[in-house]
């Protein structure tokens, strides 16, 4: 063969084998495994897991029966019964890790789930819970666990929508303390705190609770107040917790019971339930997974009897649980799909970190990473497809989407839907998908729901709360006062207590639907009041389980307790010593201030003057020598107060500014006559303080009444100097504070309550209210934060109010008593002050000013027209003649106008002849 022929083949050979073994690598390296292995983790004899068993199954077999989605690759689920046992599952989980496992179904206890997630996390391996609901394991500390159905944090949620939606205050939580119970139940108090609402009582049962540990916890929550009880446990637990609560006859008339999803899940699994336990939660709201009404779900269901016949003869059918078990699995297989077409190998390799703090190793090798662990995560959150319990797909926050739940009713023999729950649009009786289809509306106003059948067959809305049936008696605190007894008294002899305000609340009480048992404690030395921040404080701190008394319902006060509706209304007045004002020879000038005085007399001068000027051209009477004029004016300027003027007016702008200026003076007239009238009939009272602003601009010391709030209202609120305030225990101390006065050792004025002061001015007759109220608030009964029983007496307060009760106790106790005359207790000015009449001021001297301004405009008119030789001779002459021409205008308007249009006239007539003699001469030439 030719040389140069050999060589050509050699390459052709070469090059042929170089691209044979670049096709073999590149088919090695797409070629996917025979088969894939993953775990599946959960109780199989528990109601959530005999339903994922056969779910999980019916998947791998339907997966491994569609061609498109492992494309060949045969998916192996290998199962392990943890036998509802953590310590089972933990160890199960471990031997997991030690073979070729790629991903983990489970598992179903957030216990488990807790303690594995930490190994998953280092060994890479994704945990996919179709059961775990703990709130607390979130994606953020557990990257490798993925929660494939609905975190508890959404049903607490729904719960807490729930009791806002009936307005119940305050709830009891039932729950299996381990972190499934005990962190769905921090989370439901999370979600209820955001409305203002709290979890009165957790009750807390250990995993395994008998049937006497139920017995004894639910005899402590029949002692609460709170009738709203939502339960949160294991399937088994709480079956056990209805039948108990029944026989002990709790769930009746007046009990709410919320069941959260392990309720559903039994109903919806062990369809037809037993009669007995059916009549044990009639009434019970539960909560239930949401899932879509789809083809592809009720194929499975219509399946589901031909699978659960293989290998077992109990009869159960799916439940939620069991749909999101299934769609896990296809979650799986769509992940690793998508795994090995991005070229994704199945490897692992050893674990260096396994040994202790000192090194030595923990003969733990064979465990191992898998390799490929983080990618696999990352095609689960990503995948997106239809299964049978709707959209799957993830959120940032590595949540399944569309979050919704199921409310159920237990009546008769099964159940109906009253409405349905999503984090979306809240309540609502549209299912979500019709929901997601409008825009998101969570407002109270779009929140609905069917009605419901309460326990006890009974479709009134409980009240959610009643007095605690434990034979404890309310301790009620009571101020002992030494002052105004009238309002609360407490008899030392037989430890009674009566008043007003004793008598307001037993009334309010005994309107209550439910007996409520009390008792009257007294707080206070008996010398002094005590102080009334401390019975609020006393309260607050549970010392005590409410205040009664007169106790006003001020800022601090309400930032601690809750107060009832106020039953009187009060507010700070000033008390102050009266004197009694006599008229003198000038008390004809009191009525008006000398501000009023100065006007008015200010006005007539402007009046007059602005007349004379109207009427001077055309009025004979106000036309003669200066001396006259002047008295003209003065005469006609006073002589309208009494409308006695002689003068005539003749002009259209004189006698509308003497028209505007009548009508000012028939109002000053009219009021000066009635303050007058009132100065000298009736006996006029005088302070020295005024109103509350020339209080706090003296220096002079203030009274106020011991253990009110008045003392730090002054000094915190107002700015008062505290070393000005003098505390006063009694009325006896208020009159000789008073009478000494400011200069004596005493006080200005006594600062207090209108109720004490009202009370006071009955029997003390020379002290009196100065100015008017500065404060508004009332009194009320004081209640720890949230309770109901400050709503309920707020309510028959109102009817009280509504019915006359509450003023016939009034007039009982506050009325009656007066010893001194009728006269009126509260000083203000009789003067007249100038702000009353500014207005009328103001229209008048308005009216007078335009009138002026339009007279002069036709006086300028008439002039030009008048005199138009002279103007134009002016503007000959230049400036030198300007101020001659100045004065003519002023002589012009001093003529009467009859003299000036007969003096026009007489020009025009004269400038007519020689215009008539200029032309016959003319002519005549």
């Amino acid at each position: 063969m030719d040389p140069t022929m050999k060589h050509a083949l050699l390459l052709f050979l070469a090059l042929c084998f170089s691209l044979l073994r670049s096709d073999l690598g590149r088919n090695v390296s797409a070629i996917r495994p025979p088969t894939v292995h993953i775990g599946a983790l959960f109780s199989h004899n528990s109601t959530i897991g005999r339903v994922a068993k056969v779910a999980i199954d019916a998947a791998v077999s339907d997966v491994n029966a569609d061609p498109s989605v492992l494309q060949g690759t045969k998916l192996v689920v290998e199962m392990q019964d943890s036998n509802c046992n953590s310590f089972i599952g933990i160890v199960q989980a471990l031997q997991f890790m030690e073979t070729d496992i790629v991903a983990i179904i489970g598992p179903q206890s957030s216990v488990i789930a807790h303690v594995i997630s930490h190994v998953a996390n280092d060994l890479q391996v994704p945990l996919l819970s179709f059961a775990a609901t703990d709130p607390t394991l979130s994606s953020l500390q557990y990257p490798f666990f993925v929660r494939t159905t609905h975190s508890d944090l959404f049903q607490m949620a729904a719960v807490a929508e729930l009791v806002d939606y009936y307005q119940w205050s305050q709830v009891i939580a039932i729950f299996v303390d381990d972190d499934y119970g005990r962190n769905g139940i921090n989370s439901l108090g999370d979600k209820l705190s955001e409305k203002r609402y709290q979890i009165s009582y957790k009750a807390a049962l250990q995993p395994g609770a008998t049937r006497r540990d139920i017995m004894d916890l639910l005899v402590k929550v029949a002692l609460m107040a709170s009738r709203i009880i939502v339960v949160h446990v294991n399937p088994s637990i709480g079956i056990e917790v209805f039948a108990t609560a029944r026989y002990l006859g709790m769930v009746s008339n007046g009990y709410v019971w919320i069941a959260t999803d392990w309720l559903s899940s039994i109903l919806d699994s062990s369809t037809p339930l037993d009669t007995d336990i059916l009549d044990t939660m009639q009434g019970v709201l539960v909560l239930r997974q949401h899932t879509v009404d789809s083809k592809l779900k009720n194929t499975l269901t219509s399946r589901w009897s031909q699978l659960t016949k293989n290998g077992t003869t109990e009869n159960f059918h799916l439940n939620s649980y069991g749909l999101y078990a299934y769609d896990t699995v296809w979650l799986v297989s769509h992940a690793l799909d998508a795994f090995f077409n991005d070229g994704g190998s199945i490897s692992f390799s050893n674990f260096s970190n396994l040994h202790d703090a000192e090194g030595r190793n923990l003969h733990l090798e064979a465990m191992s990473v898998f390799d490929g662990g983080q990618i696999l995560l990352n095609k689960i959150h990503n995948v997106n497809f239809d299964g049978v319990t709707g959209k799957v797909q993830f959120d940032s926050e590595a949540n399944l989407i569309h979050p919704a739940y199921d409310i159920l009713n237990m009546l008769g023999t099964g159940w109906r839907t009253i409405g349905y729950w999503t984090n979306y649009s809240g309540l609502s009786i549209m299912s979500p998908e019709e929901l997601y289809m409008n825009p998101a509306n969570s407002s109270s106003a779009n929140q609905q729901l069917y009605s419901v059948i309460w326990p006890g067959e009974v479709i009134t809305k409980p009240r959610g709360w009643v007095f605690p049936n434990n034979g404890k008696e309310l301790r009620i605190v009571v101020p002992n006062r030494v002052s105004y007894r009238e309002f609360v008294s407490v008899e030392p002899d037989n430890d009674g207590v009566k008043g007003y305000c004793i008598d307001v609340f037993t009334a309010a009480i005994n309107l209550l639907p439910y007996p409520v048992p009390y008792k009257f404690i007294p707080f206070g030395n008996g010398h002094e009041n005590p102080n009334y921040a401390m019975l609020a404080e006393l309260v607050a701190s549970g010392d005590f389980d409410a205040a009664i008394g007169d106790i006003a319902i001020v800022t601090n006060r309400t930032k601690i307790v809750d107060f009832t509706q106020p039953y009187i209304e009060s507010g700070l007045v000033i008390l102050a010593p009266i004197e009694k004002l006599n008229s003198d020879a000038w008390a004809f000038l009191q009525p008006f201030t000398v501000a009023m005085w100065c006007v008015t007399g200010l006005s007539l001068l402007i009046i007059g003057i602005a007349v004379w000027i109207l009427e001077h051209r055309i009025n004979d009477e106000f036309r003669g020598p200066p001396k006259k004029q002047l008295v003209t004016v003065f005469w006609f300027s006073f002589s309208t107060l009494f409308f006695a003027h002689r003068e005539n007016t003749m002009s259209t702008l004189g006698r509308v500014v003497l028209i505007i200026w009548l009508f000012l003076v028939l109002i000053l007239q009219s009021s000066y006559t009635a303050s007058l009238t009132s100065i000298l009939t009736v006996q006029q009272l005088s302070s020295p303080v005024k109103s509350i602003d020339s209080l706090i601009a003296s220096n002079e010391p203030i009274g106020f009444q011991v253990g009110s709030f008045t003392e730090n209202y002054l000094v915190e609120e107002l700015g008062i100097s505290r070393s000005r305030l003098k505390a006063l225990g009694t009325p006896n101390d208020y009159v000789r504070a008073l009478e000494l006065g400011p200069k004596k050792g005493g006080v200005a004025a006594v600062v207090d309550e209108r109720p004490y002061i009202e009370l006071f001015l009955s029997i003390q007759c020379e002290f009196a209210i100065v100015g008017s109220e500065f404060t508004k608030n009332g009194w009320g009964f004081a209640f720890p934060r949230d309770s109901p029983l400050a709503v309920d007496l707020s309510t028959n307060i109102l009817t009280l109010s509504e019915n006359g009760d509450l003023q016939r106790i009034h007039d009982k106790w506050l009325t009656g008593r007066s010893l001194c005359s009728s006269q009126t207790s509260e000083l203000e000015s009789d003067r007249l002050q100038l702000n009353s009449f500014w207005g009328l001021f103001l229209v008048c001297g308005m009216t007078c000013t335009v009138a002026m301004f339009v007279y002069f405009a036709i006086m300028v008119h008439q002039y030009i027209r008048h005199y138009p030789l002279e103007e134009s001779d002016s503007s000959d002459h230049g400036s030198s003649k300007s101020g001659c021409s100045l004065q003519r205008f002023f002589s012009f308007i001093d003529e009467k106008e009859e003299d000036v249009k007969s003096r026009s006239k007489s020009r025009k007539m004269l400038q007519a002849g020689n215009t008539s003699l200029d032309s016959e001469s003319h002519n005549i030439f």
